[in-house]
C-alpha cells in the first residue's frame, strides 16, 4: 500500500517538524529521511540532548530538492550529489516556482467555489423573484 503525502502546514508559526511529519509531508519512510541526512550533507536538522531530530522550513526544503532529484527525476544519489553541486541554484528556482504554483492553485480552488456559491446564490433569488 502506497503512503499519502500529509503535507505540513508553512502557514503555523511552529520553527521546528518531527522527522514523522517530514517523512509524511513528502510520504516516504522515516528511515529514508535519516539515511538522506548521511547521504547530503545539505541536510542538516539541528538535534536535541536526547538525539530528537527537529527539522526547520529550511531543512525541508533542502529535502524536497533532494526528493525532486532522486524520487521525481530518478536520478541516483551520485547524480542527485552532482545536481546539487552544480545547479543547486536552478533547482531551488524550480522548488520555489513549484511551491508558488501549488499556493495559487489553492487560491484558484478557494475563488471557484465562492464563484459557485455566488451563482448558486443568484440562481435561488432569481427562481425568488420569478415566482
Amino acid at each position: 500500500m502506497a503512503k499519502h503525502k500529509k503535507p505540513i502546514d508553512f502557514d503555523s508559526k511552529r520553527l521546528y517538524y518531527s522527522i514523522k511529519e517530514v517523512a509524511d509531508h513528502f510520504a516516504v519512510n522515516v528511515s529514508l529521511v535519516r539515511f538522506w541526512e548521511t547521504e547530503f550533507s545539505n541536510i542538516k536538522p539541528k538535534k536535541t540532548k536526547g538525539g530528537t531530530r527537529q527539522y526547520t522550513r529550511d531543512d525541508v526544503r533542502e529535502i524536497a530538492i533532494v526528493y525532486r532529484l532522486v524520487k521525481e527525476k530518478g536520478l541516483t544519489l551520485d547524480g542527485a550529489r552532482q545536481a546539487l553541486k552544480t545547479n543547486k541554484s536552478d533547482e531551488e528556482a524550480r522548488l520555489e516556482v513549484l511551491s508558488k504554483l501549488v499556493e495559487i492553485k489553492k487560491e484558484l480552488v478557494i475563488l471557484e467555489d465562492e464563484f459557485d456559491m455566488l451563482h448558486h446564490y443568484q440562481k435561488y433569488r432569481s427562481n425568488e423573484t420569478e415566482t
